[in-house]
């Protein structure tokens, strides 16, 4: 006995002589325990996220960026300058002045203020522009003071930093425009309210509701995803005083942790309802549904974590600290799925279960079936696949194009609101110096002070400089440091291919004509270092990723095919979601400030949306094959697995593609490339290659979908997704 078409999961009773409960399977049984021990489940979790919370309200945060490279010349220079340099020497900002008139005739207004900020705490020393004449601008129209901080940006307390910006501006009248500029400045500007996350959180439940047409229902999925990211949030602020992580950390833990831990608690419990539609009752619908559907989401979950443990492997210390909470952020969210999601069906499963049967007694009035449409349009791809499958190829990769052409990079000032502090000082220090004053390079000269000068006078020389400053010693005399600014903006690409020139053309020569070893570094340079080191090691990162995973699916659905269309599509999806960022944020469109793309945003974003396009992989293919062992009819199996599951992967995409789409709303330019790039990445996934193209390649490949060399077959150990059917 089979259940009816696009309702529950076609299992097959037990044999009147073996119970039920001799076949449920470990995560059956984990759910079984739960239920039977809810409250202390449902206490157990509040008490522990109480817990992480008190203690990272306690022991706060200790977050950091740790961009260090070893092997790249910029962190040769970096290493120099501290060897021989000051390396206890603190950040700056800049406090920029504008005055039509002319900035000479304000010393009485500006001095005052910069000896007040010259005695605040953070602040070592305090240049004047009215003692440095390089300060000023050729027309005498802009200025800056360079406030020099007490120790690195992080190491500032960012209240400080707030106070000088509130001082500087305090003295700004019609006539005089004063904004604060840098790194530390940036930082310590106001920040936004949560509003993204709060947006993808009430957009989620909407969605919810619609589809389950019930707060209640439409809550434990929801409910289970915030425990999920309260703790893992928690659990990482505790281990930034341990390991390095990124001060960046948590908006993105935030989205990752909303979108996965409503989509993992969303699949099982669409099972969950799926069963009790089938008239199990809620204990053993909840039994079912983690034994089939928890499978697939620990299976998720695992090549997830997979993947982002892979980062590690890039070497930069801040990418490897938020590959890191952002795989704990998963694990906490697959076992909030696996452990408190069954408790609370546990305890609100007769409420659901009069819901669901209602609802379903009045579509049945109605004359609908479960799955209708969804069947309907599987039919429609099984019969033309080829148009289906060349349409939906050809479009993914016309999205994919750009990202060919795609630069990485890192936004600084000039990436800001137009509104911001940060941005107005980065524009008045272009247009009173030039471009390339924002973002010098920083050329170490190791040699006598002749060498210096010597090598100032070329870099001065060289196209693409707009001009050098004086070779300054160390304190040891044994290193000369060259400021050298360029005539384009630092995300420029004539800023990058001066780089290149700079070291590969310039300083050969220099080198053998001086006796000197010439380093070219800097934050700009050092940007540009991270950048294609990491481009350089991605595709080593992608093809572990894609093997691996493609290893699990040729375990689990023992088949050469079903691994091979997976990676491949997957891939497509990613790419083309990249194309998506290029044209926006490197090209302009929609609005978007033109730039390079944040240097992390290729690797996360492939990291995350390999796993969760595995997620809904495993869930369609799992269901075909159930459908397939059933009634070896491979057409049938196509349509009836794409009729169980069509619904639940469009609201499950649906949901994370709001919450990802919501931090396009922030003002940070990586969450909105970050948040686009999921965003997109989902959408072509659930809808265009799971519902289109995926029903068109299996219709195609037919009853070779499950073919595997024999040889092969018998070495293989068997792993199953669905759920066991022997005791």
């Amino acid at each position: 006995m089979s259940s009816p078409r696009g309702s529950a999961a076609p299992f097959a009773p037990p044999p009147p002589d073996q119970p039920d409960q001799a076949r449920v399977g470990r995560f059956g049984a984990l759910a079984g325990w739960a239920q039977r021990h809810r409250w202390a489940a449902i206490v157990l979790w509040v008490a522990v996220l109480a817990a992480i919370t008190l203690g990272s309200m306690a022991a706060g945060s200790a977050y950091k960026n740790d961009f260090t490279l070893p092997g790249t010349d910029s962190q040769a220079a970096t290493d120099l300058f501290k060897k021989h340099g000051s390396d206890q020497a603190g950040d700056s900002v800049e406090i920029v002045f504008k005055d039509p008139q002319g900035i000479a005739g304000r010393e009485d207004t500006v001095a005052p203020m910069l000896a007040q900020v010259k005695g605040m705490a953070g602040v070592a020393d305090v240049r004047s522009p009215f003692t440095d004449a390089s300060a000023v601008s050729k027309d005498g129209t802009i200025a800056y003071a360079s406030v020099t901080l007490d120790g690195k940006t992080e190491d500032v307390p960012r209240e400080d930093v707030a106070k000088i910006i509130h001082t500087a501006q305090d003295i700004e009248t019609e006539g005089l425009q004063v904004e604060v500029g840098g790194e530390a400045a940036r930082n310590a500007e106001d920040k936004e309210a949560p509003t993204a996350e709060l947006a993808g959180i009430v957009a989620a439940l909407v969605i919810l509701v619609l589809l389950f047409g019930s707060l209640l229902a439409a809550s434990l999925p929801l409910i289970t995803a915030l425990f999920a990211v309260g703790g893992a949030i928690g659990l990482i602020a505790l281990a930034s005083h341990l390991f390095t992580v990124a001060d960046f950390t948590p908006p993105i833990l935030m989205l990752v942790g909303l979108g996965v831990g409503v989509d993992y608690a969303l699949l099982i419990f669409y099972r969950y309802r799926q069963e009790l539609l089938a008239g199990v009752q809620p204990a053993e619908a909840a039994r079912k549904a983690l034994d089939s559907a928890g499978r697939t989401v620990f299976f998720a979950g695992c090549t997830v974590i997979v993947a982002l443990l892979g980062l590690v492997a890039l070497g930069l210390g801040s990418l490897q600290g938020i590959a890191l909470a952002v795989a704990v952020t998963v694990l906490v969210t697959m076992a909030a799925s696996l452990v408190l999601l069954p408790a609370l069906l546990g305890l609100f499963g007769g409420h659901i279960q009069r819901h669901v049967l209602k609802q379903a007694t009045k579509a049945t009035a109605k004359g609908k079936t479960e799955g209708s449409r969804w069947r309907a349009m599987a039919l429609a791809v099984q019969r033309r696949p080829i148009p289906t499958l060349l349409v939906g190829v050809i479009a993914l990769l016309a999205l994919s194009a750009p990202a060919l052409s795609m630069r990485l990079g890192f936004a600084d000032s000039g990436n800001d609101p137009e509104a911001t502090t940060s941005r107005q000082a980065y524009d008045l220090l272009a247009e009173g110096f030039g471009p390339g004053f924002n973002g010098p390079l920083i050329v170490l000269v190791k040699g006598d002070e002749g060498a210096g000068r010597s090598v100032q006078g070329e870099l001065a020389k060289t196209d693409g400089v707009a001009a050098a400053s004086p070779a300054l010693p160390s304190e040891d005399g044994a290193l000369s440091t060259v400021f050298v600014y360029p005539t384009t903006s630092p995300q420029d690409e004539g800023t990058v291919d001066l780089v290149h020139h700079l070291r590969d053309d310039v300083a050969p020569v220099l080198e053998n004509e001086t006796g000197a070893e010439v380093l070219v570094g800097g934050a700009t340079a050092a940007s540009q270092d991270v950048s294609e080191t990491l481009a350089g090691r991605l595709p080593l990162f992608v093809a572990v990723v894609v093997g691996v995973s493609s290893l699990l699916l040729l375990l689990v659905f023992r088949s050469i095919w079903i691994p091979v269309k997976a990676a491949i599509l997957n891939l497509l999806s990613i790419s083309a979601a990249l194309g998506v960022i290029t044209l926006v944020f490197q090209h302009g469109w929609l609005g978007a400030q033109p730039g390079p793309i944040e240097a992390f945003i290729p690797a996360l974003i492939f990291a995350i949306v390999f796993g969760l396009s595995m997620d809904y992989e495993v869930f369609l293919i799992s269901r075909i094959h159930e459908e397939w062992t059933r009634t070896k009819d491979h057409s049938l199996a196509v349509r009836e697995g794409l009729a169980s599951t069509g619904k639940v992967i469009t609201a499950a995409g649906a949901i994370m593609i709001v919450v990802f789409a919501a931090f396009v709303m922030s003002s940070d330019r990586m969450l909105q490339q970050f948040g686009l790039g999921l965003a997109v990445a989902i959408l072509l996934d659930a809808l265009v290659i799971r519902c289109l193209i995926v029903p068109a390649v299996m219709q195609m490949l037919g009853k070779r979908a499950w073919w595997l060399p024999a040889a092969l077959a018998r070495k293989l150990p068997k792993v199953s997704i669905e759920r066991p059917t022997d005791a």
